[in-house]
């Protein structure tokens, strides 16, 4: 099924000309790689020479919690190193007291844990990262563990912990070494970015205290007070890295990290009769059925990240929208169209 490029390019321009984003990067493809893509707009919306690139390299915030977080407890899992319904009590034997010690790893992908919704870690927690941790590993439930879906930050957060807590390995060695190297994805890493890569990176919001665009270092705050690196946010990547992970989803050969049984598991509803539907950290693409098969995440950024095995088909959509606006609607609305041209 071939992808209508010219319709997905005039689709961005005129994002850019509406200023939903100052630019945009996609990719389409299947288990083979790249198929289509292409870049609309500029970097800097106030500097029309710089042009977005193939391989601009975008804060992908959220996206992190799948190319990272997922990816590793996925090899993890299929070393045997945890199951789904191991209590993190079990796991990690100093939380057999606290809270959260009940909860577990599949509570955890499924966003049924019924931890607190928000992260708010420095108001909680004050900038120190290991009381930052023990506060998170320690707080009270929110609501009683498998009740109701309720999307949170902390999820993500809690299971970096909980790999770096099994392996004795930091998190940012973790997704280089069973995600990131084995599936060729060497522009993507933990920021903040050197000052060379910097100058091919789309900034985001605007700093209230520095009175300029956050550019190369991580949007999200709780990613920037534990130095760039957490489960929840921080990573930043290009169109083709990220095509390369979606890649593989379909066709996992690679023994080196996540494998097929990983990508079986996830992509399938795992909250039972409670909604919204979820697989682990995946969830069905909005307006389709689980039996459409195609799934989604998306990063506060602007960014979305979708997979189709029933079509043998992927795609990926890079935007910097918050340079210009937190307000969703707009790149909601843009989201959806690439998706129908993507996957219709």
């Amino acid at each position: 099924m071939a992808v209508d490029a010219a319709h997905i390019s005039a689709l961005l321009d005129q994002a850019v000309t509406d200023k939903v984003t100052p630019g945009a990067v996609w990719l389409v493809g299947g288990p083979e790689g790249a198929e289509a893509g292409g870049q609309s707009g500029f970097l800097d919306p106030t500097d029309p020479t710089v042009p977005m690139v193939a391989d601009t390299l975008f804060d992908i915030a959220s996206l992190t919690k799948v190319t990272a977080v997922w990816a590793v407890i996925g090899t993890l899992w299929e070393d045997g190193a945890l199951r789904l319904k191991d209590p993190l009590g079990v796991l990690l034997p100093d939380l057999s007291e606290a809270p959260l010690g009940q909860v577990t790893v599949h509570q955890l992908l499924t966003h049924t844990a019924g931890v607190p919704p928000r992260a708010q870690l420095k108001t909680l927690y004050g900038t120190d990262p290991t009381e930052i941790r023990h506060g998170v590993l320690h707080e009270q439930l929110h609501h009683t563990p498998g009740e109701k879906v309720q999307y949170t930050d902390r999820a993500a957060l809690i299971l970096g912990f909980l790999a770096e807590g099994l392996t004795g390995t930091g998190l940012t060695d973790l997704a280089h070494d069973r995600a990131w190297a084995p599936l060729g994805m060497f522009q993507t890493r933990f920021g903040p970015l050197p000052e060379d890569l910097v100058q091919r990176t789309a900034p985001t919001e605007l700093d209230q205290e520095s009175g300029q665009h956050l550019h190369g270092v991580p949007h999200d705050f709780s990613a920037r007070l534990l130095g760039g690196v957490s489960g929840i946010a921080g990573a930043f990547s290009t169109a083709p890295d990220l095509g390369r992970f979606l890649a593989h989803m379909l066709a996992p050969g690679n023994g080196a990290t996540f494998g097929k049984a990983w990508v079986n598991e996830s992509l399938q509803v795992q909250t039972g009769g409670l909604e919204p539907l979820r697989g682990l950290f995946w969830h069905p693409a909005p307006g389709t059925s689980p039996a459409e098969d195609i799934w989604v995440h998306y990063g506060f950024t602007g960014t979305g990240a979708w997979v189709c095995p029933r079509m043998g088909r992927w795609g990926v959509l890079l935007t910097n929208k918050l340079y210009y606006t937190r307000d969703r609607g707009p790149v909601t609305e843009l989201r959806g169209a690439f998706q129908q041209a993507v996957f219709s």
